[in-house]
């Protein structure tokens, strides 16, 4: 299957030197780089959080292989949708799916589903895939979306992702594809958004599950970050740092109503 680019010309340009150019504006390429086994990346249109997506991805070292996690903002497919076979489309090229991987994390996984509907249309993987693609033209790619399902099932994922990376002694890049508190003032905004970030740096899921629910915050892709901090752990996790946070109002100067978006790197023992 191939899967088309559905928000490139809204949420980044469709012209490829249009796009290249974008990015350019937004990496640093003399940012040192980090061993990490992933990180959390925001995923809204370029104007508002391109330049915390370039700040993070500007830090790692890049492997062959992306495991993208995000969360599923249509409504389509199955509840935890992984695609193991494909090609994904961006005006910047293509990345080939990683079939040996995806298969591997299918067969190792209770609650993934093997299902395409969940990726057609949903933006959260797609706008992370142009910047890694500036960095290294071809990266793979494992594309996993997930809806609303129980916390022990995102925590379940994360262990089957890790032991799959250690099954086949990859060399992989986690990274889970998250925006935090949606359209709140920038002060209740910032002060929810650190008592996450917090719990993130701290590699505590739980903390994390704990305080997304008791303080309401609107974190969209909350269960890839749990995923993502268990199978951190499971692989060897060192410590976690935080990039770059800001919200939409420091970019367009309206703090009435924001989106925070945060850069995390989650480092690996070397």
């Amino acid at each position: 299957m191939v899967r088309n680019p559905v928000v490139a010309g809204q949420f980044y340009p469709e012209s490829a030197s249009q796009l290249r150019a974008m990015i350019e504006g937004m990496v640093d390429k003399k940012a040192k780089k980090k061993e990490v086994i992933g990180l959390i990346s925001p995923h809204a249109g370029y104007i508002f959080s391109g330049p915390v997506a370039g700040a993070v991805i500007s830090r790692i070292k890049f492997k062959d292989t992306f495991i993208v996690m995000g969360p599923n903002h249509t409504g389509s497919g199955k509840p935890l949708s992984i695609m193991t076979e494909g090609i994904w489309k961006t005006p910047l090229g293509e990345v080939e799916i990683d079939s040996e991987l995806g298969k591997q994390i299918l067969a190792n996984s209770d609650y993934l589903q093997e299902d395409n509907a969940a990726h057609l249309y949903e933006h959260s993987i797609e706008v992370q895939l142009p910047f890694l693609q500036y960095f290294k033209p071809d990266i793979k790619l494992v594309p996993i979306v997930f809806a609303y399902a129980s916390s022990a099932f995102y925590k379940e994922v994360g262990k089957e992702i890790a032991k799959s990376v250690k099954d086949l002694n990859k060399k992989v890049v986690i990274i889970a594809s998250s925006d935090m508190t949606h359209y709140e003032p920038q002060e209740s905004a910032r002060r929810k958004d650190t008592q996450a970030i917090e719990a993130i740096l701290d590699l505590d899921e739980d903390e994390l599950l704990k305080r997304v629910d008791e303080l309401n915050i609107s974190m969209c892709g909350y269960a890839p970050a749990v995923s993502l901090i268990v199978a951190a752990k499971e692989l060897g996790a060192s410590g976690a740092e935080l990039v770059k946070y800001q919200t939409s109002g420091d970019i367009m100067g309206d703090y009435s109503s924001v989106v925070g978006y945060a850069g995390i790197i989650i480092k690996g023992g070397g």
